[in-house]
């Protein structure tokens, strides 16, 4: 086990949660650390960090200080925009085999229930926090997600804890204190196990999601292309709705990209799957894009703007080429054919260049020049990535449009030692 985080605000469940690891330290052998992120939101901010220094020291505990700008971006609320600086800034302390803790407890769990409920959350987001998840390279553990802050509080009695108390929690303008404070002492008033109960349900979505994960996961097998991570349209519509959403989702998240909203998803549904075969529709949302061409559903971050008349200098053969959309270009010898011809290639001049339209080559054990255009067509080339697939020139002949095919201009002889140019995406 790597070194043990503790996310210390200097309220006080976290400091009860250091309090306990601490403790339990002696006994273990395992590094522990605490991290304190400034968000610059209050002015007593400063000496919230200068507490939760001292508190570290009296506890021997080692203690990294943190400053985000937790400013919210246009349409971004202030909760989350300080959660995403906040872990975005301990991210990077964290190395694999580390582990962070958080002071979630039961009645968070709750609260994040309701929260997701009323967004209209499916399984996944109804199963709260999980106890134990990814964050980064290292795991994220939640140890004290079944505990009450009543038994939270009796423990910080108990040791003589002193923590420090944020104004901004009382304000009820934000929707988590909204609840904490206006509607969860109702509910307890009713139904006074009410958080172990909404905690209990978030348990019983988790496993929900957990079979769907398992699910769409076999349902992925089954849908992806041969070649690629791309969805088959025709085997896609084999499903019921209910499991084509279910997949969706699956995939999206698989590929690290926000999941599209529920009117999204039945606009994939309804426009983009049963689409006429020379249609390419597209939807996009926040942090992703949905598109369609030949017969196969694509997923991807949004396009950036790209340079397609820069000409690469290739000088270093035995040396990666790092392009400008952060994918990367090696040569790897091969004892295939065809293959290009190492020793001639170094003769002369190497680039690396983009489709400018008109393009003409053979490609090898072809009878006949072909336009470019012809070629991606031919090999089912997206539209949208013609543009951005790296063409490598020998002085001024292309000798391989990269990750398609060789052109005849520079292929090697059968005892000559041959090559082939891998491209490895960002």
């Amino acid at each position: 086990m790597g070194t043990v985080w503790v996310a210390y605000s200097g309220g006080c469940d976290s400091h009860v949660l250091l309090h306990l690891l601490a403790q339990l330290r002696s006994d273990s052998s395992f590094e522990l650390r605490a991290v304190h992120v400034n968000h610059g939101l209050s002015p007593r901010a400063a000496t919230w960090a200068e507490h939760c220094r001292t508190v570290c020291e009296d506890l021997a505990v080692a203690f990294v200080g943190l400053q985000v700008d937790a400013s919210p971006k246009d349409g971004q609320s202030p909760e989350a925009a300080a959660r995403q600086a906040r872990y975005g800034a301990i991210k990077k302390l964290l190395n694999p085999g580390d582990i962070l803790c958080t002071a979630h407890h039961q009645e968070d769990q709750a609260e994040t229930l309701l929260l997701q409920l009323l967004r209209g959350a499916g399984p996944k987001g109804l199963a709260g926090m999980a106890p134990d998840s990814p964050l980064g390279p290292a795991r994220q553990w939640r140890p004290l997600l079944s505990v009450s802050q009543r038994q939270i509080h009796a423990y910080a009695h108990q040791h003589g804890l002193e923590w420090i108390e944020d104004e901004s929690n009382q304000d009820t303008g934000f929707n988590r204190n909204y609840l904490r404070h206006e509607i969860m002492p109702l509910l307890r008033e009713r139904w006074p196990a009410a958080d172990a109960t909404l905690a209990r349900s978030a348990a019983h979505c988790g496993e929900a999601a957990l079979i769907m994960d398992a699910l769409a996961q076999q349902d992925y097998q089954a849908v992806k292309s041969d070649r690629s991570t791309e969805l088959e349209i025709e085997k896609l519509l084999q499903l019921t709705q209910a499991r084509q959403k279910n997949l969706l989702r699956y995939w999206v998240h698989q590929a690290g990209l926000p999941l599209p909203s529920e009117v999204k998803l039945q606009q994939i549904l309804t426009e983009v799957v049963p689409a006429a075969q020379d249609r390419m529709p597209l939807v996009q949302w926040s942090g992703a894009e949905l598109r369609r061409f030949d017969g196969r559903l694509y997923v991807m971050a949004p396009l950036p703007e790209f340079d397609t008349t820069q000409v690469i200098p290739w000088d270093d053969l035995d040396q990666p080429l790092l392009l400008p959309d952060g994918s990367r270009l090696s040569c790897e010898q091969i004892a295939q054919r065809p293959a290009l011809d190492l020793e001639r290639l170094r003769q002369g001049r190497v680039t690396v260049r983009f489709r400018q339209g008109g393009e003409q080559l053979r490609p090898a054990g072809g009878a006949h020049h072909k336009a470019l255009k012809q070629v991606f067509q031919e090999q089912a080339v997206p539209p949208w990535r013609r543009s951005r697939v790296p063409l490598l020139y020998h002085e001024d002949v292309l000798v391989a449009v990269i990750g398609v095919t060789l052109t005849d201009a520079l292929l090697c002889q059968t005892s000559t030692p041959g090559l082939t140019v891998a491209w490895r995406q960002a």
